[in-house]
């Protein structure tokens, strides 16, 4: 009658201890978790990683399809209008975290080291408003076609002007008229950290590859006899 007794009695013993450590490991996996999401929301959700060089090939790449898309066929190509060119910047690249919320809200609030969006920039002259409204209205419709968001467009007396955003890498290409029948077209990046030893000029900024679009302007206007070609005659 005694071993009978004692074996139901340890067998619930054993389910307690199970149970309890159960709960301890549940509680100790919850506890891990929250401290990996207190440290992130401290610290901030890491830029992502991404080589500026590729990354400006792609952009180069985004603003040949926007031109392709504004069929614009008598535009010609202004090397004396704004704009960098293929160039890095860090000024939109805030410092991510609840412990840099003081810095980000200052009047110069400061970059988070080792991040840089790239930005592509070149403008198209000849373009008079009769032709420049109806190529936004083309680029707009064959751009969506392809899947990307127009996130800004404006057609009034005030500006011209169109803006979309790629909905997998988050690229942003914008067209905008300028004083003088003029077309300023941009593209720029998400803000991204910079890999280790990637190459660098004097000014501390990434190396990046030549501006190469829109490829038929660029190769009309080097073509010997050329305004600013290379003549060899």
């Amino acid at each position: 009658m005694t071993q009978q007794h004692q074996r139901p009695r340890r067998r619930g013993h054993a389910l307690v201890a199970t149970a309890a450590v159960l709960a301890f490991a549940a509680v100790a996996a919850g506890m891990t978790a929250f401290t990996g999401w207190a440290r992130e929301v401290w610290r901030g959700t890491p830029y992502p990683v991404a080589d500026p060089a590729a990354t400006a090939r792609r952009l180069d790449g985004r603003t040949q399809a926007l031109y392709d898309a504004l069929g614009l066929t008598r535009a010609e190509l202004d090397d004396d209008g704004p704009g960098d060119g293929l160039a890095t910047g860090k000024s939109s690249c805030d410092r991510r975290g609840l412990r840099d919320l003081p810095k980000n809200i200052s009047d110069s609030p400061p970059s988070e080291p080792g991040v840089t969006t790239v930005r592509d920039e070149w403008t198209l002259k000849g373009v008079p408003r009769a032709e420049a409204g109806p190529a936004l209205e083309r680029a707009g419709q064959r751009l969506t076609r392809q899947g990307w968001k127009v996130t800004r467009y404006e057609h009034s007396d005030l500006r011209l002007w169109l803006f979309l955003k790629h909905p997998d890498t988050g690229d942003t290409v914008g067209v905008e008229e300028l004083p003088g029948d003029r077309l300023g077209i941009t593209a720029r990046s998400e803000c991204a950290r910079i890999p280790s030893g990637t190459p660098m000029n004097l000014a501390e900024e990434p190396l990046l590859p030549a501006q190469r679009a829109p490829v038929q302007l660029r190769q009309a206007a080097a073509a010997p006899g050329a305004p600013g070609g290379n003549d060899r005659r």
